[in-house]
């Protein structure tokens, strides 16, 4: 009897831990799948993966795009048979107590060279789904002077803007 209970207990952590790592795995192919849809020019395929209220928020200072834009901004591209691709080399995704939350990191192989990718989904009827993304593009720190100097003209001219509009 004493072995039976052990044998269940055993069996149930074990079941536990694969619903972890399963939940991970839904995760991953979301991801996976979202950055091939892009990749394959599937507008359906890559919207249907993120929440109607979904934000992604890209490289430029001026890209933080609520879902509904960009479909708009993303249309075009979508539509010349090749938006971008992006292909994950590194993630890292964590979970909330009831597994229906998670939140991520991965650095991505892109026509931009490295960047990292960064986010949160959330299960909508047993489903993951891209809520929030965030793009930039990976400086290596040793660069960082050469890169403010380059875009520092066009920033001072924004960040005057954005104060005189809060």
């Amino acid at each position: 009897m004493k072995n039976k209970v052990l044998w269940s207990f055993f069996l149930l952590m074990i079941g536990a831990l694969n619903a972890q790592m399963t939940e991970k795995e839904k995760i991953r192919e979301v991801l996976d799948s979202w950055h091939l849809a892009a990749a394959n020019a599937d507008f359906d395929a890559y919207f249907g993966k993120m929440t109607k209220d979904a934000v992604f928020i890209g490289t430029d200072a001026m890209e933080n795009w609520q879902n509904a834009d960009f479909r708009t901004f993303s249309k075009p591209y979508f539509d010349r048979g090749k938006a971008w691709s992006f292909t994950a080399v590194q993630r890292n995704i964590y979970l909330d107590e009831a597994k229906n939350f998670a939140w991520f990191d991965e650095l991505l192989d892109t026509q931009m060279k490295i960047c990292r990718g960064s986010g949160v989904l959330k299960k909508e009827n047993g489903q993951w789904k891209i809520a929030h993304y965030v793009l930039s593009i990976a400086v290596p720190n040793e660069y960082v002077d050469e890169l403010v100097q380059i875009k520092e003209k066009r920033d001072d001219e924004l960040l005057l803007e954005l104060k005189k509009n809060q």
